[in-house]
């Protein structure tokens, strides 16, 4: 056989050979991430249950990349741009992913489901306890998601999008991708890949801003665990229908959301066991999965070269740095409040990456004072930053849709 039909034959690395060696280049630099994130989500450093899928699909796309004409090349996995109804109805046939993909992810739905999932597993009672101290941290942990605005206006972004990647600063995955859906769909597939791989990345970087910001001394505060109110089932049902009411009267564009979310939680709080067994294991986990998938065989070269990446990448980490600074500061004015009672590194659970933030300060507190459990305190604010992040992607949508 000629070197011409063994190209043929291997079309992987035929499209790689003569193909536009910049585009060569960055499949074989994906491929190699692809894989790094496998290892890196095996063995815990990132989250597993987002990386490794993420990084199976990374590296397969950018390895099948096929002609699919005398003059095109592509995959048979996803057509994220699709729209007219006949090649819409071809790519179902042929893409292998397209039905996940339009049926689930192109229309938010399966953020939706994350929320959903995040609910059942969420306990509102931690924001009840301590409503005030919850909500004032949760709101100085939207420092990133406010500042980014301007920064990414400044440097080139359109509004809309400048709005779309500052919501990585919630630190809330499915509100990103719900909120770059709506405003810049052209961009969603790298917003929601840069959010995500950063979120993974919080483990990592937060644990050193709080050993930064706060003091060995004050990162050993130990929290009054003693006079915890407890809040009833009847309670946090009643809680989460009028709050989930309020909300979506507020804000109907992010109404589905705080819907799955808030129905999450009374499925929950009511014991409804089927249900909540269907939507902590197979919603959740199924929607988990298939989200890691799906950004990973997202993640082809032709979009992820595309120059406003690198711009996304950036602002990216600005707003989660700035969010976990403004946690921080929120966790200070608590201490200042409670005359020195309150343990400042809980502000970067405001940050509401659900529940990572919160393990994170607990493991660097009970580094300095192994009697020091502040998890209960932490969780409030993290759950309240689910909120907060909602409803500043509400108004960003309401206001530039």
């Amino acid at each position: 056989m000629s070197p011409t039909d063994i190209l043929n034959l291997f079309q992987g690395v035929a499209t790689m050979v003569t193909g536009d060696p910049m585009i060569a280049i960055g499949r074989i630099i994906l491929i190699a991430v692809g894989i790094t994130l496998v290892f890196l989500g095996a063995k815990g450093t990132l989250e597993p249950l987002i990386m490794i899928p993420m990084g199976v699909g990374m590296a397969s796309v950018n390895a099948a990349v096929l002609y699919l004409t005398a003059t095109t090349t592509g995959t048979i996995f996803i057509d994220p741009m699709v729209s007219d109804p006949a090649k819409l109805l071809d790519a179902l046939q042929i893409n292998f992913l397209q039905p996940i993909y339009t049926f689930t992810f192109s229309n938010g739905l399966i953020a939706c489901l994350l929320f959903m999932g995040i609910g059942v597993i969420t306990d509102v009672g931690y924001i009840m306890m301590a409503p005030f101290s919850s909500m004032l941290i949760a709101i100085f942990a939207e420092l990133g998601t406010i500042l980014t605005f301007p920064i990414a206006v400044w440097m080139g972004l359109t509004y809309k999008e400048a709005a779309a990647i500052s919501v990585v600063g919630g630190a809330d995955g499915p509100m990103v991708l719900f909120t770059s859906l709506i405003l810049a769909k052209d961009l969603f597939v790298p917003i929601t890949i840069v959010a995500y791989l950063y979120l993974s990345l919080t483990y990592g970087g937060y644990p050193y801003l709080i050993r930064l910001l706060v003091p060995k001394r004050l990162r050993g505060i130990k929290m009054d665990l003693k006079n915890i109110p407890k809040i009833s089932r009847s309670e946090k049902i009643t809680f989460s229908i009028i709050t989930c009411t309020i909300l979506c009267l507020l804000f109907p564009v992010a109404a589905p959301l705080f819907m799955s979310f808030f129905v999450g939680v009374i499925i929950k709080e009511s014991n409804v066991k089927r249900f909540v067994e269907f939507i902590e294991g197979p919603v959740l986990y199924g929607s988990t999965f298939f989200l890691g998938l799906l950004l990973g065989v997202l993640c082809e070269a032709y979009t992820i070269l595309n120059p406003k990446v690198l711009t996304l990448l950036i602002l990216g980490m600005i707003a989660l740095l700035i969010s976990g600074i403004g946690g921080i500061i929120g966790g200070y004015i608590m201490y200042f409040l409670t005359r020195g009672k309150f343990n400042p590194a809980i502000g970067i659970a405001g940050v509401s990456c659900v529940p990572t933030t919160a393990k994170v300060a607990q493991k660097e507190i009970q580094k300095v004072n192994r009697n020091a459990i502040i998890l209960p305190y932490a969780m409030g604010p993290n759950i309240s930053g689910v909120i907060t992040t909602a409803i500043i992607a509400a108004i960003f949508v309401t206001i530039l849709r």
